[in-house]
């Protein structure tokens, strides 16, 4: 009786085992990731129809300052009481050479509380204020038709 002998040229399907595993390193080096992108406490900033750009306040280094709906006031990601705005803002810009400040602030917001962070980041000697906005967005309907 002979012996029937089968040789295995290459194989023809792709193997996807590697291209799995490094899509799933992928997804969990992004899910570690992504929570520490965001620069300070986030609030539903006001908008406003024409604001200037400021990328200066998204370099990791920027002076931000934020204030929740309910008037709590963070510096980066950790709450600072308002007594101590002028204080703790002296000590950052005091190295820095751009001396700029980034105040950002819930619409909801009293009046009264922006203002008095504002005073007291003056009052740190700060060279220019940099009050953040939304850009809002403009519907594009038609206009109505003229009178005749």
């Amino acid at each position: 009786m002979a012996k029937k002998t089968t040789s295995l040229g290459a194989v023809a399907d792709i193997n996807v085992t590697p291209m799995v595993d490094v899509m799933l390193v992928l997804l969990i080096i992004f899910m570690v990731v992504t929570p520490m992108l965001q620069h300070g406490v986030s609030v539903n900033m006001a908008k406003a129809s024409n604001p200037r750009d400021m990328q200066a306040a998204d370099k990791e280094d920027a002076v931000l300052l934020a204030i929740t709906q309910d008037g709590k006031i963070y510096l980066g990601s950790d709450p600072i009481a308002p007594d101590q705005i002028s204080t703790v803002v002296k000590d950052r810009i005091a190295q820095k050479l751009d001396k700029t400040v980034y105040v950002k602030s819930d619409q909801r917001t009293k009046y009264g509380v922006v203002v008095s962070v504002v005073d007291n980041v003056r009052a740190a000697g700060v060279d220019s204020l940099g009050l953040l906005t939304e850009r809002r967005e403009l519907s594009h309907a038609a206009p109505p038709p003229p009178a005749q």
